[in-house]
């Protein structure tokens, strides 16, 4: 069987709600390609605009630390992933594969596995060596104690949305507002602070597109268009 095609959709420096939308339009075209037989896989990449506070199905953060958070400029918003509050902001690669797990035949807990593996080639090809993932229930990929790479997903019908988010030269002090997904006692790191010298998002594309073509053995076809045009 050829490798199958994934449509890639680059929207730059984008408010993460909006990146969100572009999401749901590619999941629901998924699930309307299917019904035809045909395959409609897209991956959704973009690095959010401003400082937002997101969290999963285990609950939103109480009211008086949302207020806290809103106070220092950030915006909230609910998604419907897996994990608890963690934040998102400049200087992150967010990656949204929404990919048909029944027709590759990939497990949920296989297909997370597959997207820390894709954080670990990107991390080598880029001279990080030394990062790893951590056995179950740990996600994501770290350094030491540090996580660089963070991973929540979602699957209904088969189609996967949310994905990972990749700090490159984030500015990692809004994560000491919270508890990022929850975990006490890690940390938080950055390609940026890892490799010695300043990674943005535009000068990782390439390489994380390669490790993705790898890891899921596809072709990919760029595209400006959403979905839902």
């Amino acid at each position: 069987m050829p490798p199958s095609a994934v449509r890639v959709l680059r929207l730059g420096l984008r408010p993460f709600p909006q990146a969100l939308r572009v999401q749901e339009r590619c999941v629901a075209a998924a699930r309307a390609a299917r019904a035809g037989a045909a395959a409609a896989e897209s991956l959704v990449l973009s690095e959010p605009a401003g400082p937002v506070y997101a969290w999963g199905l285990r609950g939103a953060p109480e009211a008086a630390a949302a207020a806290g958070l809103r106070a220092r400029g950030a915006a909230l918003v609910a998604a419907r992933r897996g994990g608890h509050v963690t934040f998102h902001g400049p200087g992150q690669l967010v990656a949204f594969p929404v990919l048909d797990l029944r027709r590759r035949r990939l497990p949920l807990r296989r297909y997370v596995g597959a997207l820390e593996e894709l954080g670990l080639r990107l991390c080598r090809r880029l001279g990080l060596g030394a990062a790893r993932a951590l056995p179950p229930p740990f996600t994501g990929v770290w350094v030491g104690d540090s996580k660089v790479c963070a991973i929540g997903v979602h699957c209904g019908q088969h189609i996967t949305s949310h994905g990972l988010a990749l700090n490159c030269c984030t500015d990692l002090s809004w994560f000491e507002h919270i508890v990022p997904c929850g975990l006490e006692g890690k940390g938080v790191t950055s390609l940026s602070r890892e490799l010695g010298r300043h990674v943005p998002v535009e000068h990782i594309l390439e390489p994380f597109l390669d490790s993705f073509r790898e890891v899921f053995d596809c072709t990919l076809v760029f595209s400006s268009e959403d979905p839902g045009d």
